[in-house]
């Protein structure tokens, strides 16, 4: 707005009567700015909180894998007998794209 400002432009909003041509507008402008950072520091601290209080009970966020351990192990037989990774993926009903990051991360962590 300051930008704006030293350019000749200004701000007049209709609904809430904050004109930023108007000494009284700039005042009530910068007071609901500052207002919402204040209340966006608030919703950062608190989530924040929430996270690492969420973490000292052992939870963790995400979502959960599609391909569990159970779920790569039986990819892997259906595999070895000649099914494609795609094939594979369609009888466990599970994406071929998880199937695929699944056996990755198994072939990269067995180097």
């Amino acid at each position: 707005m300051a930008t704006l400002g030293k350019r000749g432009v200004g701000f007049r909003s209709l609904t809430e009567g904050i004109d930023t041509a108007t000494s009284n507008g700039r005042l009530v402008f910068h007071l609901f700015g500052a207002l919402a950072e204040f209340e966006r520091d608030l919703i950062r601290e608190r989530t924040a909180a929430g996270l690492a209080a969420a973490a000292a009970r052992g939870r963790k966020g995400g979502r959960r894998p599609a391909v569990t351990p159970e779920k790569l192990a039986r990819a892997e037989t259906l595999m070895a007998t000649g099914l494609t990774v795609r094939e594979a993926a369609g009888r466990l009903k599970v994406g071929k794209t998880a199937l695929y990051e699944a056996l990755a991360r198994r072939n990269a962590a067995a180097l």
